[in-house]
């Protein structure tokens, strides 16, 4: 078993083409011998986002503070804390903060593909 502090986890700038004031904590992975999933923490500032991208693996992700809106490719969603989503494989999305406080989020994605 492991157990983190999540302040305890660096949180480092996402620098992807497309990210703007978006750092990650990478709270679990390979490196805590995860075997399937990592469990990350985003956190995006006032007016940022990340980029808009696709990817051969699905997303879970729960809002956890703030407001923001996922954009896809003909449809965007509001977000708020206590929102669960599901972006699946080759799906086309972006996450926004459209408030004024920090958005956060976790989201789990594999590890292996499958």
């Amino acid at each position: 078993m492991l157990v983190k502090k999540i302040n305890n986890v660096p949180a480092n700038p996402v620098d992807m083409e497309g990210a703007e004031k978006v750092r990650k904590r990478l709270l679990l992975s390979e490196a805590d011998e995860a075997l399937n999933f990592k469990m990350r923490l985003f956190e995006v500032e006032p007016d940022g986002f990340s980029p808009y991208h696709t990817h051969d693996y699905e997303h879970e992700v729960i809002i956890l503070e703030g407001d923001g809106e996922l954009r896809g490719k003909d449809k965007q969603f509001p977000l708020h804390a206590g929102d669960v989503v599901l972006v699946v494989p080759n799906e086309e999305h972006q996450f926004k903060n459209t408030g004024k406080r920090m958005f956060k989020f976790f989201c789990l994605i594999p590890i292996k593909k499958f």
